[in-house]
């Protein structure tokens, strides 16, 4: 008996949407009629623990997709829980109206746990009807009482329902393709679809006789029972690598989020200068059904080197699975997940500190980015943060904890100096002061670290405070007894000679006074707060944007040292000569500070020194 429906106003009215505007991707319907049909047997599989009489007893729980290129038909089909003649008309013919939801309703209301059941709602079904001219169901409740039925609609007005004898249990949806979505007749195009979003799908998935989905979703097993050659050839399924992980970090949480993660660091850093940077590399799912494959928002983009899983059961998936990347939820994924894994980062460094060196190595730049551009994630960036320091042998890293532990007593900075070598900072005038009192310095080598240390701010309450900052205070903090030697010139020259080198050097210099730091060097440039660092000024010739602005600084110069004693002399004995000194000297500072812009003037300058020195 043959019994014709009318699809209510609102349906007909969510298919418009479904069929044209809802999915961006047609291929879609296939992931959304595997999840159906996974649901159906997870109910069936629940369904057979409690109840002796099942129809069909025997078949197994899995699902068969067959394709068939002569008639343009591709047929779902699962020997899941299968649907009444009522359930066709609510589940089918009723807006929004999902078996799965209340099913799920139900094991909470009899106190046990969610089945894995992977849908929310029923739209998923409507999917088929972007490609299909027709779409049968034919089915057979998992009552042994229960129909032979199918279930027929164009999509357009109705359906209709009719007794059809020989039906399996559960459901067989042929659906019978429009002439331009025929490649879904063709057995690649299916297989291509359900690897990349149905391959972990809990129940077998069987392509025209084979089988699909190999590979185990271990992310939602607990960690005891996966092996680390478990986790390596996962990784390099997922991650696409023939090389082993750097670090597997694997969690479960039940709040504020249910989350099933699996994330790995890679060996090596894919992303090389000039060549752009990596997609998202860890892939969202909800109940081992992909939802996207690279989401933008899922993680901070600093972490785009991560590779793996995230897996989040809370995800409202009340429309379209395809939604998510703007979800308030998937913020909050973003945020635990970040901070799950730098507490991650923190216990590894703390565990085996040359294998963190060797991730740091390769990864730091990734951990800078974050401290320049994430505030919420900087205190734990900083602690992840590794530099060079005056206190340890060169190549030796140490992190801010390592450098606050020893610090003097009445130390309230972490001292640093950026430079494009150790070496060149410790040939300049900037770290003499530091190592004539004891006091530790960091050095940070690469061009980022100028932002990174002013991001930073400060670290366990100690600010981050550059050593060459022209209003540096160490008063506090005596020199050792024999840092300096001979004796300076008395307060009244020194006051004089500043006074003459201001006027000889003009608008070069802002102001020039007596220094207490300089040990080893004559002279010293310091830039005022806020003037454009030498790195920032190099990264502007690199991108081609002009000369930076004309450098002023101010000078601080060494009484103690024998060229500043004997410019003092010659201003007067030899003006000529004293004037080709001051500008040598201050040039010389700029050099040592990184801000002269071209050599050329400073070597002709000596040239013309010598040879007055030595006519002399």
């Amino acid at each position: 008996m043959s019994e014709k429906h009318s699809f209510q106003a609102e349906v007909r009215q969510l298919l418009d949407i479904v069929i044209h505007s809802l999915y961006t991707d047609k291929e879609i319907f296939v992931r959304e009629l595997v999840s159906n049909a996974s649901d159906a047997l997870e109910k069936l599989r629940h369904t057979q623990l409690t109840e002796k009489d099942v129809f069909d007893g025997s078949l197994p729980l899995e699902i068969n997709i067959t394709t068939d290129e002569t008639a343009k038909t591709i047929t779902i089909a699962d020997y899941g829980i299968g649907m009444t003649r009522e359930e066709l008309v609510e589940n089918l013919g009723t807006i929004a109206h999902s078996g799965t939801k209340q099913f799920i309703k139900a094991l909470q209301e009899s106190g046990q746990k969610n089945a894995g059941v992977i849908g929310q709602f029923g739209v998923g079904f409507y999917s088929a009807f972007m490609v299909a001219k027709a779409v049968r169901v034919y089915t057979h409740s998992w009552r042994e009482s229960g129909e032979h039925l199918c279930w027929t609609s164009d999509g357009a007005t109705g359906y209709e329902i009719e007794e059809t004898p020989g039906q399996r249990r559960g459901c067989k949806i042929v659906i019978e393709l429009k002439d331009d979505c025929e490649e879904f007749a063709k057995k690649e195009r299916v297989r291509g679809i359900l690897t990349r979003y149905s391959n972990f799908v809990p129940f077998p998935i069987n392509l025209n006789g084979e089988r699909i989905n190999t590979v185990e979703a271990i992310w939602m097993k607990p960690k005891s029972e996966v092996t680390a050659e478990q986790y390596a050839e996962f990784y390099k399924f997922i991650g696409h690598d023939v090389d082993e992980p750097r670090y597997t970090m694997h969690f479960s949480a039940d709040a504020p989020l249910a989350i099933n993660a699996l994330l790995f660091a890679p060996k090596e850093n894919r992303e090389l200068p000039g060549m752009g940077m990596l997609d998202p590399g860890v892939s969202l799912y909800c109940r081992k059904v992909l939802i996207d494959d690279s989401p933008k928002q899922l993680l901070p983009e600093w972490l785009r080197f991560l590779r793996g899983v995230v897996d989040s059961e809370d995800l409202p998936l009340n429309i379209s699975r395809e939604t998510m990347q703007d979800s308030a939820l998937v913020q909050k994924l973003n945020r635990v997940i970040a901070k799950r894994f730098l507490k991650f980062l923190d216990g590894e460094a703390g565990k085996d500190a040359a294998a963190y060196a060797e991730f740091y190595g390769k990864f730091s730049r990734f951990l800078k980015e974050g401290i320049c551009t994430d505030f919420e994630h900087r205190e734990a960036l900083g602690k992840l943060l590794r530099f060079e320091s005056s206190a340890e042998e060169p190549g030796k890293q140490i992190g801010f904890a390592d450098y606050v532990a020893r610090m003097k007593d009445g130390q309230e900075a972490i001292y640093y100096l950026v430079g494009d070598s150790r070496e060149a900072i410790e040939s300049g005038p900037y770290i003499e002061a530091f190592k004539a009192r004891g006091l530790e310095v960091l050095y940070l080598l690469e061009p980022i670290d100028q932002y990174v240390a002013a991001s930073a701010g400060d670290f366990d309450g100690k600010k981050l405070e550059a050593a060459d900052a022209a209003d540096l205070d160490l008063s506090k903090f005596e020199p050792a007894p024999d840092a300096a030697e001979g004796e300076p010139l008395g307060a009244d020259e020194v006051n004089a000679l500043c006074g003459w080198l201001k006027e000889s050097l003009g608008e070069s210099v802002g102001a020039v006074r007596p220094g207490t730091r300089l040990v080893g060097s004559p002279a010293m440039a310091l830039q005022p707060d806020g003037a454009m660092s030498p790195q920032l000024r190099e990264m502007m010739k690199a991108l081609g944007q002009g000369e930076a602005p004309a450098v002023k600084v101010d000078l601080e110069v060494n009484p103690r040292h024998g060229v500043i004693k004997g410019l003092a002399a010659a201003r007067e004995a030899s003006p000529e000569v004293a004037s080709l000194a001051a500008q040598q000297i201050l040039d010389n500072a700029l050099l040592a500070a990184g801000l002269l812009d071209s050599p050329s003037a400073l070597i002709k300058r000596g040239y013309a020194i010598l040879e007055k020195a030595l006519k002399g």
